[in-house]
């Protein structure tokens, strides 16, 4: 369609994207002529941040020559949810009721590794009982195994391998279910409290767990048929989002990205925590260095998992859950009742009715919170995605001066441009996937 009173033509104008061109109407000839006069075919595309599958609010910038990526860019912020600020306007104890929320997939690492530094701060960090440590390794093995199940069914999905998806989910849902029964929340928990847990197991929970673990012991098989040796499932990964050892060492990427470039390094093996030292377990690797390579990796943590939730069964001695010292212990006793999950009605009478101190005491621990000594320490637990640290300074108050977390899938998206410049587009979705980044824990 021309215009015949003003032909006008596309006018160009330079971006920190590269040259774009506004188009308002004319002659299509004279506009592609103006088009055709750029210096390069180059097109910059956006993906995202308008969730592109399960990747939340992540930003994809990408600079393709027809098929091809020649440059991609992370564009992050878009969930901005400022918590490591707000963690300094609440207690040390109010902490675990934000950083749960960060990386929502692992919301007990994000607690036990936020708790672990506090402990370290308050110099309490043997005194925690084992029985808290156990049930602590429990919950964060089968957390491990949740987040992974999402991670491979959302990148199935992706690949459009629809039954990987709804059985994942499918499986996902035994862990909720347990982790429901035990926090009375399938996430968001705030069950792993400074100086131990905020209530003990319930009754029933033990069993539940052994048939949750047998349940997986016969499902587990199933991803192998459906994915491990499927052609096409195969040859959408493999020498996809290829990122060697190097490669990871000089980007700081951790969990299964760095073991499937053949390193097993594994911070329940390297610095061990809450125990971790006594339990048997292998640290699964591949040689790969590409997508296939951290599915497998995923599929054999979960097995090593299992394991692991299976000693703890077994290790689980009667005892408490939470430090002697009462000037630290958060003085809630929960009880289900019939509005929930709350402060047992025996636990209220004995704080009210035993003696004014008592009642004092809890006041103040409550509404102030108990002081931490000056310092800083850096306290980091293996995620489901990698090194998950937390940087916590006190100066001697009642709330962190300062709490700043390593967060794994903020340090791993660095890897994403050295994994798809070079590639196809099709393939920057499958990187991403394999990378499995959660931008709860990146934005925070």
């Amino acid at each position: 369609m021309s215009n015949h009173t003003a032909p006008q033509q596309a006018a160009g104008r330079e971006t920190t994207e590269g040259r774009v061109f506004t188009v308002t109407g004319g002659d299509w000839d004279e506009l592609a002529a103006a088009v055709g006069k750029a210096d390069d075919e180059r097109i910059i595309v956006n993906m995202g941040p308008q969730h592109p599958s399960t990747h939340g609010v992540l930003r994809l910038i990408l600079e393709i020559d027809g098929e091809n990526v020649v440059e991609a860019r992370c564009g992050i912020g878009y969930l901005h949810t400022g918590i490591e600020k707000n963690l300094e306007y609440r207690t040390w104890t109010q902490g675990t009721t934000l950083v749960t929320r960060m990386d929502y997939l692992t919301p007990l690492f994000n607690e036990t590794a936020y708790c672990l530094a506090v402990e370290r701060l308050l110099g309490i960090e043997d005194d925690v009982p084992d029985r808290a440590n156990v049930i602590r390794v429990m919950m964060m093995e089968l957390n491990r195994i949740a987040s992974h199940l999402v991670a491979i069914a959302t990148g199935g999905m992706e690949l459009g391998a629809t039954t990987i998806m709804i059985y994942g989910f499918r499986d996902r849902e035994l862990i909720l279910d347990v982790f429901e029964l035990i926090t009375g929340l399938r996430m968001n928990h705030a069950y792993i409290r400074p100086g131990g847990l905020a209530q003990d197991l319930p009754s029933g929970a033990v069993d539940q767990i052994r048939e949750a673990v047998k349940t997986f012991r016969k499902r587990l098989p199933e991803y192998d048929k459906l994915a491990t040796g499927n052609p096409i499932f195969k040859a959408r990964l493999q020498d996809v989002g290829h990122l060697d050892l190097a490669g990871c060492m000089a980007l700081g990427a951790t969990g299964p990205i760095l073991r499937a470039a053949g390193l097993p390094h594994d911070l329940r093996k390297a610095q061990p925590y809450c125990g971790y030292e006594d339990y048997e377990f292998e640290v699964p690797t591949a040689d790969t260095c590409d997508s296939y390579g951290r599915f497998l990796v995923r599929l054999e943590e979960m097995r090593e998992s299992l394991r692991i939730v299976e000693q703890c069964l077994d290790r689980l001695e009667p005892g408490p859950v939470m430090v002697a010292d009462k000037k630290i212990a958060w003085p809630a006793q929960l009880a289900l009742g019939p509005d929930g999950l709350g402060n047992s009605l025996d636990h209220i009478k004995k704080i009210m009715g035993t003696s004014m101190e008592a009642l004092i005491h809890h006041f103040k621990l409550v509404t102030e919170g108990f002081r931490v000594p000056p310092g800083q320490v850096y306290a980091a637990v293996e995620s489901a995605k990698g090194e998950l640290g937390v940087h916590a300074v006190s100066d001697g108050g009642t709330r962190p001066f300062r709490v700043h977390f390593r967060d794994p899938s903020f340090t791993n998206l660095q890897t994403m441009a050295a994994m798809c410049e070079g590639g196809q587009v099709a393939d920057v979705i499958v990187a991403v996937a394999s990378i499995d980044p959660v931008m709860g824990g990146v934005d925070r």
